[in-house]
């Protein structure tokens, strides 16, 4: 797959988020997105997703004008669930939007992530780790061409950002196109194939490290 964004903008409210951007993005490469809180990475994210439309430019997705909507597992910001249900409800409940997987799948991807999907606790009851890993674990269930990570190493621990980037590299290894933010470079350094920096709605490439 392959994800284009042309002279896209986008302004909110009167301020420009996304400035002008051009770049592409192609299934296999993990892509590091760098900058401060406020520079436009989530903003950048929402747009490969198809969650904003841009006021001027486009974004083509092999070759056609529009999004990967429907294509895309995400992690944006702070992943939220209904309080009082458990973990695997909240994926099961999430997997009826699409009907693309069943309890069997669900599981899998709780499991991965190092959560027991027969946990009983209601969701209001889990850590913030075990928060970001239920939100990781719903970007990825569904198996997408496309994975939108925005810090995903909120809140883990040790174990389980070593379980998060062995993650993204086996999602690498089976062709997904990512996007992965973190405000770590060296994490971004060690799991990205190109880095882009983010500022002020601007995004450049920083470094590229693939051999072509």
């Amino acid at each position: 797959m392959k994800i284009e964004l042309r002279n896209y903008c986008k302004t909110i409210r009167s301020a420009e988020v996304l400035r002008n951007v051009t770049c592409t993005f192609e299934s296999g490469v993990c892509y590091g997105l760098y900058g401060v809180n406020g520079s436009g990475k989530t903003m950048l994210m929402r747009a490969v997703a198809g969650l904003i439309r841009p006021t001027s430019g486009e974004i083509l997705t092999d070759g056609r004008p529009g999004s990967a909507l429907g294509r895309v597992g995400l992690l944006l910001e702070n992943p939220s669930f209904l309080d009082s249900m458990t973990g695997l409800e909240n994926l099961l409940l999430l997997a009826k939007i699409q009907n693309k997987v069943g309890e069997k799948e669900v599981r899998e991807a709780i499991s991965l992530l190092g959560l027991d999907p027969d946990d009983k606790r209601k969701y209001r009851k889990y850590s913030l780790g075990m928060k970001q890993r239920l939100g990781i674990a719903a970007a990825v269930m569904e198996d997408p061409p496309v994975v939108l990570l925005d810090e995903p190493f909120n809140a883990l621990d040790r174990a389980g950002a070593t379980t998060v980037e062995a993650l993204i590299r086996s999602l690498k290894e089976r062709q997904k196109l990512i996007l992965l933010a973190c405000h770590e470079r060296g994490v971004l350094d060690e799991l990205s194939d190109e880095l882009f920096l983010v500022e002020n709605g601007k995004v450049t490439l920083y470094d590229a490290k693939r051999k072509e």
